[in-house]
This record gives C-alpha cells, structure tokens and sequence, in this order.
C-alpha cells in the first residue's frame, strides 16, 4: 500500500522550497504584503462642539387634581385663553404637557392636553403684540378652529397655519401636537409667500414629507450645536412654502376670504416698509389699490392704522434690542424702524412694554437658552411669553 504519510510530507517540503526559490516558472516571489492598523474614529474627528439647546419643560403631572386645569391656563395665557368642556369639572384635573425648544429663529413645542376649548379674542391679540404664525401637526386627536366664519378641521396627517396676529376660537379633542411658532418675516420674500392665508390646513405628500421631517428634527434637537441651527429654521421654512404653493385654495369668492387676504396683503407690506419715512396711509392705498374706507376697516379692531404701524415698529425695536448679537446703539434702532425722535421712540416704548429700551436689552435672554423651566410647582416665571414676545428672524 502507498505510504500517504510520506507523500504528505515530500508535498508540503515542495511547496515550502517553491515559496523560498520562486514560482514555478522561475519568477521571485511576490513580496508580502504589510497591513498597518487603519486608524480610529476617534483619531480622525475634530472636538465636538456642545448642545446649543435645551428643552423648557412644563408639566401638571406632580400638582394636585384641583390645581391642574388653573396652572396650565395660566401658562398657556399669552397665547390663548382656554375653557374645560361644559361636562368637565376643574377638579377632576387636567394632565398636560409641554416641551419647548427655541432655535433663535423659530419656536418648536410638542404639547398633550385634554380635551378643551380656546380663544385667542381680539383684545389679547392687541395686549401681547404676537404677530407670529402659528404651524401645527397632530400625532393624535382632532381640532376645529374659527376665524371670521371659516372653519379649518385638524387632524394627523395634516397641517394648520393660522396668524397668532388675528383672533381665532375653536375646540380641541385629547391630543397630543406638534407645533411651530415663526416670525412673520421668516415667510417674506419669496413669491409663494404671497399664497399664504390664515386660518389654512394642507394635505398631500409634501405635507407628509415635513411631517417626517420635523419628526426627524425633534429627536436630534438635543445633538444640534449652534451653528446648524440656522440651517434647520431655514429648511423647515422652505418645506412649508412648498407644502403651501403647492396646495388649492379652497375658500375663494368668499367676502370672509377676501378681507382675510387683504388684510395679509397690508400686514406684509407694512412689516417690509416699517422703515420707510413715507408709510402713510397715502402709499398704502395707492400701492396696494384699495380705498381709504377699505383700509380702515381692515384695522379699526387695531385701534387704527397709525396704531398698528407704530406698534409694529415697536415689536421690531424690540426684538432687535433682544439680539445679544446685535449691538447697535439704541437711537440708531428707533430711527432704523421708522421713529424720528429718539424721545418719542423711548416714550412709546415704555408705555407699550412697561420698560425702557435700555432695560429690553439688560433684560435680554440667551438666542440658544440653556436653561430648563422649571414646574408650576415652584411658583417660578416661566420665559415662554417672553420666547414669544421676543422671536425673530436674523438673517
């Protein structure tokens, strides 16, 4: 029998000698090849820079039953005054919470509540001076919101856009919604901007694509440093421009629709001409082609067009002076807004806010706040109202 043992081993010498020698055509060998160890992520990357935000929380959950529903009304004031169904005792309590985030340019709140009624009447549009839109999305439970006759229905899936600059009434289910809060301005300058009506709720596939986004946004909101900030607001600004350009007015012809257009018409053109020297009812008529008679009726629940304007201008003062980045010298505001005299810039101020300009800016909060709210429990000041009175878009 053969000795495969022997075989074995006479093979494996073979190859050894072939891998000193050569191949077996004669040829050297090829060189090894050396492996040197990639290096880590950790070797590669940057410093990281920290977290630019955190959340102001706010939350009933640790109050009494009877203490609830009082706590929340009060902390939701400044944008709605609010009222228990008529079945519904304020004792047998109202769970609700919020979370808020203030990117600079635009407020971001993830709110669940019970169900309820509000009204943002006229009275408290003209107290707080919130100009703001006002874009929501719910996870779950529906809404029905008024304005001027005109009913919009929310509900997942969809999105609302209404003016926290005009009244508003309506109810709402349990729910649980995502909304944004914008400066005016963030939505000017761009032609679909000019499509934009109150009180509007759209659908379809870009909606659904923001919804996603905006979910995609909420979870990182804790990882975002500063400088994507900027980024963020502006992206999610397009994506509603687009989600609004592209849906179908569903309300023309009606006289309700017509006065709330031109009301945006005057609204925006007021706001981009705040500056102007010449912002009189004059040019606003004849640049926008309506009647005097049309245009006061427009403001005569805002005290007047003269009113409005010099309460914008105001606004705008205001939210300069609470830029910490913007260091321009407060006479130079007044006049960059449309004031001029520096002593009727002071005098309006201070009547229209309880403080001076120069105590606006001493007052003025961080753009990125790092600080978290604490509970109603506390007795605390909660900055919220004054993340609303004081949100603006810097370019």
């Amino acid at each position: 029998m053969p000795d495969f043992r022997r075989e074995e081993q006479s093979a494996s010498a073979a190859v050894e000698a072939k891998d000193e020698v050569g191949n077996d055509d004669g040829k050297p060998a090829q060189a090894e090849r050396r492996r040197f160890p990639r290096p880590t992520t950790s070797a590669i990357e940057g410093p990281s820079s920290p977290p630019a935000l955190q959340p102001m929380f706010f939350s009933t959950t640790d109050l009494e039953p009877t203490e609830q529903f009082v706590a929340w009304r009060a902390y939701v004031a400044p944008l709605v005054d609010i009222r228990l169904p008529d079945n519904v005792s304020p004792e047998a309590g109202f769970v609700a919470n919020q979370k808020a985030w203030n990117l600079g340019g635009m407020l971001v709140v993830d709110q669940s509540t019970p169900a309820h009624s509000y009204m943002r009447s006229q009275a408290k549009v003209k107290a707080n001076l919130i100009d703001h839109w006002h874009v929501s999305m719910l996870h779950s439970g529906r809404t029905w919101t008024e304005v001027d006759g005109m009913v919009s229905e929310g509900q997942p899936g969809k999105m609302q856009l209404r003016s926290l600059g005009h009244p508003f009434r309506g109810r709402s289910t349990d729910a649980r919604t995502l909304s944004l809060i914008l400066p005016r301005t963030l939505l000017f300058d761009v032609p679909s901007s000019a499509e934009i009506k109150n009180n509007i709720v759209v659908s379809g596939a870009l909606t659904e694509l923001l919804v996603e986004y905006l979910n995609i946004v909420e979870m990182n909101l804790p990882r975002f440093v500063a400088a994507d900030l900027p980024h963020v607001v502006q992206t999610v600004r397009d994506m509603i421009l687009a989600c609004v350009s592209s849906s179908v007015a569903q309300s023309a012809g009606s006289e309700q629709h017509s006065m709330l257009v031109l009301t945006e018409r005057i609204r925006r053109f007021v706001e981009g001409h705040l500056a102007s020297d010449d912002l009189t009812v004059e040019r606003i008529c004849r640049e926008l082609g309506i009647s005097r008679t049309r245009l006061y009726q427009v403001f005569e629940q805002d005290g007047g067009v003269h009113h409005y304007i010099q309460r914008r201008r105001l606004l705008s003062a205001h939210a300069a002076l609470s830029d910490p980045s913007n260091r321009t010298q407060i006479v130079d505001i007044a006049f960059a807004v449309g004031f001029s005299s520096a002593a009727h810039f002071s005098r309006a101020f201070s009547k229209e806010f309880g403080y001076s300009p120069r105590e606006a800016r001493n007052l003025t909060l961080p753009r990125y706040p790092k600080h978290a709210a604490s509970s109603s429990s506390t007795g605390e000041t909660h900055p919220f109202d004054e993340w609303l009175r004081t949100l603006s878009h810097t370019r």
